[in-house]
């Protein structure tokens, strides 16, 4: 996904090119928000002692991207990308992890991997309507409610990746 592309949701689409386009824009924002950065600045956290940072949010959308349009809507049996965090997490089996940044974890790597999930949750939504379901916690769940879950995840994720990078080099806006 190019930095440069962040195309507007459109204003008068129908209700899936609505939701697709406004996932769309909050994934673009994410990757305008690491732009131009080093790999130092990728990693510097937002404030103590929370350890969010660009790069562990760009890993932990993957995994959030893996575990939705994969785990759930396709019902796919796929690993997750990152152990449990310590203390064992939420019980997601590290399905929502990716905040700890390994010593070794590139920018590259991470872009490289989270465009896979973006492309895999682009195809398995194609040919799914909006109201099709998948099993989910003992119910069924639409592709209309991950759109929304994602839409509202991404959006909250790209407010803190506004503070970090503003942190990081005082750069607001996108």
């Amino acid at each position: 996904m190019s930095t440069a592309a962040r195309p507007m949701p459109p204003l008068d689409a129908d209700e899936r090119t609505t939701l697709a386009s406004w996932l769309d824009f909050y994934r673009a924002t994410l990757v305008q928000k690491c732009a131009d950065l080093s790999e130092e600045g990728l990693r510097e956290t937002s404030a103590a002692p929370s350890p969010i940072s660009l790069l562990g949010l760009l890993q932990h959308l993957a995994e959030v991207e893996r575990n939705w349009f994969r785990r759930v809507l396709a019902q796919e049996d796929v690993p997750s990308f990152f152990p449990p965090p310590p203390g064992g997490g939420d019980g997601n089996q590290g399905r929502e992890g990716g905040w700890q940044v390994a010593e070794d974890a590139t920018y590259a790597q991470a872009l490289a991997r989270w465009e896979g999930e973006v492309a895999v949750a682009r195809e398995n939504c194609a040919e799914r309507a909006l109201d099709d379901t998948s099993p989910f916690m003992g119910a069924q769940v639409t592709l209309r409610w991950i759109y929304t879950h994602m839409i509202g995840e991404y959006a909250r994720h790209c407010g803190h990746a506004d503070l970090i990078r503003e942190r990081v080099d005082g750069r607001t806006g996108v």
